[in-house]
């Protein structure tokens, strides 16, 4: 493909006015929207507002002025992109953290269950997270075997099977549908990270079946570094499964102040402290686009614009470790490289911005609101030049910094 073709394909894109919606820095093209999405140029205005005249003007006047009903409002604008009904959804604390409280009540669902499943290799948080939530419940362990394993590894002791949809170094997705039914079939509950999924690829909870996920927001929603993850349970359970995190805003009547703790009906019984209002209201403004985009088009394009990465790897003799069928992956394309810390930094350095994951992972996260079909052929441009003339080897490179 040629820069040409890129741009006849971007004339002809129908998302491509969005990229005006973000506040990119000029001469950057950012492949990093799989771990920190860009930001929306509607975010400083809200946030402007949350703190000038609704923190500022109104005070404690707010809470009763939209505030309180944040969480719940904000996760039924996220129940659409991910498949879920209203009232299914709630904005709440972090991923780690919501993991933690729907692992510990998924152990709790059956009393001669204890066994969570998950994938090795799984991002390090859900494995670690899934190791804490053992000591909540007497006799529980976590059995973490390959990928090809997972079905077989379901049994009569599973409680829960835990998996990240899209895997974050490679890409490679799990079809919904299929594990969640194993998972079924063994008579567990299956628990879904969502983060490398929600707004990157189609999701539909119910139409799998789904019982319980979790997933952030900062990256392809957009909405900010360290926003508020989103936790789904599924109608069938919400009256069944109750939060080992028993905090003041999941009571039923947070303010008659009662001693004993009573958990409120529905999803609102999943939240613990209080809301973090300026997170949210830059979470809101990143979600608020997304009533404006037609998400099938967001995966078809996504799918072009891998195509476009990959065959600049391909020309160099990259090995790219994500899948190349579409409904197998995510929306990032990864490149194994012994030396791609230092080609990454290189990357960096020329403007074009993806990440490294050890040991030896090139990551480059294709977020097709704001990257045009140029934008992705001039990078693969950039790549193949750092690599013929290896100015990677450059010892500035090599240096690795706290966050890679």
């Amino acid at each position: 493909m040629t820069s040409d073709d890129t741009r006849a394909l971007d004339e002809a894109d129908p998302l491509a006015s969005l990229k005006q919606r973000f506040a990119l820095p000029p001469g950057v093209i950012y492949l990093d929207g799989n771990s920190l999405g860009a930001l929306p140029r509607a975010t400083a205005d809200v946030l402007d507002d949350a703190v000038t005249r609704q923190w500022g003007n109104r005070l404690i006047r707010s809470w009763n002025e939209g505030w309180i009903e944040a969480p719940q409002r904000i996760g039924d604008r996220i129940a659409p992109i991910i498949g879920a009904a209203p009232g299914e959804v709630i904005v709440a604390d972090s991923t780690s953290v919501n993991l933690f409280k729907l692992l510990v009540a998924a152990l709790r669902i059956h009393p001669t269950r204890r066994t969570i499943v998950s994938e090795q290799g799984n991002f390090p948080t859900d494995l670690q997270i899934a190791e804490g939530a053992l000591g909540c419940v007497a006799g529980a362990r976590l059995k973490a075997v390959p990928r090809a394993n997972l079905t077989t590894a379901l049994d009569g002791d599973t409680a829960v099977l835990l998996l990240t949809q899209v895997q974050y170094k490679t890409g490679a997705r799990f079809d919904l549908k299929t594990l969640t039914a194993a998972a079924h079939a063994a008579g567990a509950v299956v628990l879904w990270d969502l983060s490398h999924s929600t707004g990157a690829i189609p999701v539909d909870l119910n139409e799998a079946g789904a019982d319980l996920a979790v997933g952030c927001t900062y990256k392809y929603l957009n909405g900010g570094p360290g926003a508020p993850a989103f936790l789904y349970v599924a109608a069938r359970w919400q009256a069944r499964l109750a939060s080992p995190l028993s905090g003041w805003m999941g009571h039923t009547a947070p303010f008659a102040f009662a001693d004993a703790y009573t958990p409120a009906p529905g999803i609102t019984r999943w939240l613990a402290g209080t809301p973090p209002i300026l997170a949210l209201a830059a979470l809101e403004a990143g979600i608020d686009l997304w009533r404006e985009i037609d998400r099938p088009t967001v995966w078809a394009k996504s799918a072009v614009l891998f195509e476009i990465l990959a065959a600049a790897g391909d020309s160099l003799g990259l090995e790219c470790v994500t899948p190349r069928a579409a409904m197998e992956r995510g929306s990032h394309i990864s490149f194994r490289h012994p030396n791609a810390y230092p080609i990454c930094q290189a990357l960096i350095a020329r403007g074009v911005i993806g990440d490294f994951r050890d040991p030896d992972i090139l990551r480059m996260g294709l977020t097709p609101l704001y990257l045009s079909h140029e934008d992705v052929w001039r990078a693969g441009e950039i790549l193949r030049e750092i690599i013929t003339t290896e100015a990677w080897r450059d010892p500035r490179f090599s240096q690795r910094l706290a966050v890679t």
